[in-house]
């Protein structure tokens, strides 16, 4: 309890000690338990027993590092302030090694941004909802301006420590792992769409490593405009794959929803979904097409894509080919030409191609159990 698991881009997984500072809070956000009109019970460690926490839990090799956020204590300044003193503490005091990732606290003074990124490996700025007004009607406390001004000042420290590197390839620290955020989904009628596009708009402007998405659940004696049951699993689920498409794959947020529904479809990936609806773009030759075309066929990821570039180099590909590069030759049969016959892509303009991609119907029924469970209706 209160280890959390992270992954690394080339899929380690990282244990962190995930904790609060406090669980108090000044402020007075509907969508949060730790609301200081929630009658929660309350608790507050001191600097000094987080470092002894993370220090102990550290040398008996049960993590890798420290996630540390809080509720706001007092105002901005002096919470950051009680953030940049365990970081400093472990680091300074303590040598210790290992990972730090802090909350950035939005409306904080840029002197204390700055300190932060001397220890901590990565900052987050989180933005929570997609929209300002909901914000404001949900977290009257905080503003969209206040918490992108922060993520800026991350972005120059950053910036500002590349810009200083010397001749020998060393920089000042600061915040090498770079900065996240973090959305609630479907605590208000936000679509995906909306989402994505916020998410977009936050990695071009600020260098975002990730944006994490992260369903709502009730609260108790919550705010009647909050909704009154959990927001399923898969949704979140859907908009990771999503945001990864929009980092990896060359895809744009307003590609992978339609007008008509801006939310991404729960029965199939992201990937996919967009497939079924610009058949006009396939089939993609697999020993002709560059790499972003590539990249859009459904079953093709990242690496297979680099693989299928090495070999075809050398010889056409064929079906059997993809299977032996580990490619998920049903699910992207359909979508590509290969050097052999491929029959399936005959069923590339029947309108029954959807039903290819449909679960089994024990699979569906299991679904259909597991949704129910997270919505409570189970």
């Amino acid at each position: 309890m209160g280890i959390c698991h992270s992954y690394t881009p080339d899929g380690r997984c990282v244990s962190l000690l995930k904790l609060l500072l406090t669980n108090y809070c000044i402020y007075d956000c509907s969508y949060c338990v730790n609301r200081i009109s929630s009658d929660t019970r309350r608790a507050r460690f001191t600097p000094d027993e987080v470092a002894f926490l993370t220090l102990e839990f550290y040398k008996r090799n049960y993590i890798e590092g420290l996630f540390l956020s809080s509720g706001i204590i007092q105002s901005p300044d002096y919470t950051m302030e009680q953030l940049i003193r365990v970081a400093s503490l472990l680091r300074s005091e303590h040598r210790f090694g290992g990972y730090i990732h802090l909350k950035a606290v939005p409306g904080a003074s840029e002197e204390l941004m700055l300190e932060a990124g001397r220890w901590a490996d990565r900052l987050s700025a989180n933005m929570e909802l997609s929209r300002d007004s909901d914000l404001v009607q949900l977290a009257p406390a905080k503003t969209h301006k206040a918490i992108e001004q922060s993520m800026q000042q991350i972005a120059h420290g950053i910036l500002d420590a590349k810009d200083k590197t010397t001749r020998g390839g060393k920089s000042p620290r600061f915040a090498p792992a770079g900065q996240s955020t973090q959305f609630i989904v479907g605590a208000t009628d936000a679509p995906d769409a909306d989402l994505l596009s916020k998410s977009a708009t936050l990695y071009d402007r600020y260098a975002l490593r990730r944006a994490y998405y992260s369903a709502f659940s009730p609260i108790p004696h919550a705010d009647p405009l909050l909704p009154p049951k959990k927001i399923p699993l898969l949704r979140e689920h859907r908009l990771y794959q999503a945001d990864w498409l929009m980092r990896f794959y060359g895809f744009r947020a307003d590609e992978l929803t339609t007008p008509e529904d801006g939310n991404l479809p729960l029965d199939k990936d992201p990937k996919l979904a967009w497939a079924l609806r610009h058949r006009e773009f396939f089939p993609v030759d697999v020993n002709k097409a560059g790499k972003a075309a590539l990249l859009r066929v459904p079953g093709f990821g990242v690496r297979n894509v680099k693989r299928m570039l090495q070999v075809r180099r050398y010889r056409s590909l064929k079906l059997e080919d993809l299977g032996k590069l580990r490619i998920s030759v049903k699910k992207s049969q359909p979508f590509i030409v290969t050097a052999d016959h491929n029959l399936a892509v005959q069923q590339l303009d029947s309108a029954k191609l959807p039903e290819r991609f449909v679960p089994p119907t024990h699979q569906l029924m299991l679904s259909e159990a597991a949704h129910l469970a997270q919505t409570g209706d189970l």
